[in-house]
């Protein structure tokens, strides 16, 4: 009798039982294991160094840098800041388009969409400026955008604030210059006429 029931209990517990499919092997991937995950591609923030000149002198220095947030409206800076005068002339580090130019909060900003960077295109800011140029005008790099208004309370003494933007994203603003122009570069002598000898 105990032999019985122990053979009708076998079968009623492979019933119960859930089905799990066996592992079917892939071409290219070892039997029972299952195929890696496919590669995401990272999103691409890679800046190309399209820049031709310092938007103000010619190696100015870097007051602040680039700080960006740990979230979109986290505390940081969302570009850089360059030591420069004001009335000194800003310029266009690079060929573009002047997408805006004019008062934001009081402040004057001049926006230009640098050419062949994409679609939507790299995105230069300049502030605080005093706007020479209009909206939609095509500009050459080192064409001169404005003049350099007072700061007021954003750096210690006189700047500029630089920022650089892809969509709605801040990149750092430094990385349009190609590496020529972030040296300082060697000495040079110079000759010297007309001085005379001591």
């Amino acid at each position: 009798m105990r032999a019985k029931r122990c053979a009708w209990t076998w079968p009623a517990l492979l019933l119960v039982l859930p089905v799990v499919p066996a592992p079917v092997a892939r071409a290219g991937a070892p039997a029972g294991r299952p195929p890696p995950p496919a590669a995401v591609p990272a999103p691409s923030n890679a800046v190309p160094a399209v820049a031709r000149v310092w938007p103000v002198g010619v190696h100015p220095l870097v007051v602040r840098g680039w700080e960006p947030p740990a979230t979109p409206y986290g505390p940081g800076h969302r570009g850089v800041d360059l030591a420069a005068a004001p009335g000194d002339p800003v310029r266009a580090v690079a060929a573009g388009r002047v997408a805006f130019a004019g008062r934001v909060a009081g402040r004057g900003v001049v926006v230009v969409d640098l050419a062949g960077t994409g679609d939507p295109p790299l995105r230069t800011t300049y502030e605080p400026v005093r706007a020479s140029v209009r909206p939609g005008e095509e500009v050459g790099p080192g064409e001169v955008l404005g003049l350099l208004e007072p700061t007021g309370a954003h750096c210690s003494g006189p700047c500029l604030h630089w920022g650089l933007r892809s969509g709605e994203t801040y990149l750092d603003p430094l990385s349009l210059l190609p590496p020529w122009l972030l040296r300082a570069g060697p000495s040079r002598l110079l000759r010297v006429d007309g001085v005379p000898l001591p």
